[in-house]
């Protein structure tokens, strides 16, 4: 099934599907949308639905209690259906390498200050959006650590490493999970990944969203309008007045702190969920019996 977004139609709501009715059709990747399947990420969720009728188990990295009526819908189509997630959640993370002493520059910042912003392995934004994040950081004076390829660091503004270096650090790569764990972190800007996302909510950091391809519109959705733990960058795109604006309302409104209340609420169903006698504890047993047991098949999601 391949669904058609029409000009001007991308408001609609999904309420065919259970558990989906307040997302909206803009918010699907674009693949899915169009049924394009020359793209990798439709053809990959169309291959998997092929498959999905004939597997013994479907494993999927999430977790229970992030919405009922989707888990009841899905268990009443297939024949074991096991959250295990979020997985990078379900082990204690390495010990941090902090070679660019991240951790330390943070000791010595405010409670909640500082703007932590990283995209990931994958996602590199364009230059005029490189641009727009340094002019806001620059001009907001707000604290960072940004992790940028140092590739991409030729695109910054001619000197913004230089006048920014007194409130702000610009690194290779950083030890994400212990920055956004440490109590001067004050907000995430990030593409919004399923990982990044569960690790911005275990450190109790609020998010700021720039989508980009695949879920990122969906998890950003959950972020702003399902649980309420920050915010998408407006027009979909990275601005100096947007991100301005997004400093301001996290890290100074009161928007900002209702938005770090939320994230305690969503931290402590996800810490329950992953944790001994927890739904996604219990289910990854489940899973070891039925990798166990002669015959079966899996299918990861």
């Amino acid at each position: 099934m391949s669904l058609s977004l029409e000009a001007g139609s991308g408001n609609e709501l999904l309420s065919f599907i259970p558990g989906m009715s307040q997302i909206k059709l803009q918010d699907l990747p674009e693949g899915v949308v169009f049924g394009d399947l020359k793209s990798y990420f439709p053809t990959m969720l169309h291959q998997m639905g092929l498959m999905l009728h004939s597997a013994t188990a479907v494993l999927i990295n999430s977790f229970e209690e992030l919405d009922k009526a989707i888990t009841d819908d899905l268990k009443s189509k297939f024949h074991k259906v096991l959250n295990v997630g979020p997985s990078n959640l379900l082990s204690p993370p390495p010990p941090p390498q902090d070679e660019n002493s991240c951790l330390p520059w943070l000791d010595k910042q405010e409670a909640a200050s500082v703007a932590y912003i990283s995209f990931g392995s994958m996602v590199v934004p364009p230059k005029d959006e490189l641009v727009a994040i340094a002019e806001a950081l620059e001009s907001s004076g707000v604290p960072f650590i940004w992790s940028l390829k140092d590739i991409a660091k030729a695109n910054l503004p001619k000197g913004f490493l230089e006048k920014t270096k007194t409130h702000g650090k610009v690194v290779a790569w950083a030890p994400q999970m212990s920055i956004l764990c440490h109590r001067s972190a004050g907000v995430f800007v990030s593409h919004c990944g399923w990982n990044s996302l569960f690790e911005s909510v275990v450190g109790g950091v609020p998010m700021i969203c720039r989508p980009f391809f695949g879920d990122h519109r969906l998890n950003g959705w959950l972020v702003e309008e399902l649980w309420g733990i920050g915010i998408k960058i407006e027009g979909g795109v990275f601005t100096k007045h947007g991100m301005e604006s997004c400093f301001d309302a996290v890290l100074s409104q009161e928007k900002g702190k209702k938005m770090r209340e939320n994230v305690q609420v969503v931290k402590e169903l996800v810490t329950k969920a992953v944790g001994a006698g927890g739904s996604s504890a219990e289910n990854l047993k489940e899973l070891l019996r039925v990798i166990n047991s002669p015959g079966g098949s899996m299918y990861c999601a």
